[in-house]
């Protein structure tokens, strides 16, 4: 190897360490259904050093802005509303635009797109899977849960409706 390729071996292996660091993180999975019990998608969830990496594809949903949250029990059914209220140990209020330090269960809006997809990553600082009081794989699990409106990010009823909900369910 000349000196002029020292640098970009360097450069690689700094690249592709984050990638197999997160390899070995925790994992945990979901499959969320809508109303009508059809899958619509599914997340992956990664506990990182900095934080819960929720990765998120679906199909099949109305086109637009959508609340996107973690919801306080492992159950789905009926009509979503076995999952419970937002994922909020420690009492903290709900809203990114409300509260600097937000619950856990808050996250950014899912944007879908007009052919009803939409991917993303989620970087979540406050929530982690299965250490602490942060923890959403506790006993009585947690939901990912997506809304028929957009979060406001202050009122916690903005969101509206549940259109869809998978179970967290740990990788091992």
């Amino acid at each position: 190897m000349t000196p002029r390729h020292a640098p970009l071996v360097l450069a690689s292996a700094l690249l592709a360490a984050p990638a197999a660091m997160a390899q070995d993180a925790p994992t945990a999975r979901a499959t969320l259904e809508n109303a009508d019990g059809m899958t619509v998608g599914q997340a992956t969830l990664r506990e990182l050093p900095a934080g819960l990496l929720v990765m998120i594809d679906v199909q099949d949903l109305p086109p637009g802005a959508h609340g996107f949250h973690i919801h306080e029990t492992g159950a789905c059914s009926p009509d979503f509303q076995a999952a419970g209220g937002h994922f909020a140990p420690q009492n903290r209020p709900h809203g990114f635009a409300a509260s600097r330090l937000p619950h856990p269960g808050d996250m950014p809006n899912l944007h879908v797109t007009e052919d009803g997809r939409a991917r993303a990553e989620i970087l979540n600082a406050r929530a982690t899977l299965h250490e602490g009081p942060t923890a959403i794989l506790d006993d009585d699990g947690a939901a990912l849960m997506v809304h028929a409106a957009p979060d406001d990010h202050r009122d916690v009823d903005s969101a509206g409706g549940r259109i869809a909900c998978g179970v967290i369910e740990s990788d091992g």
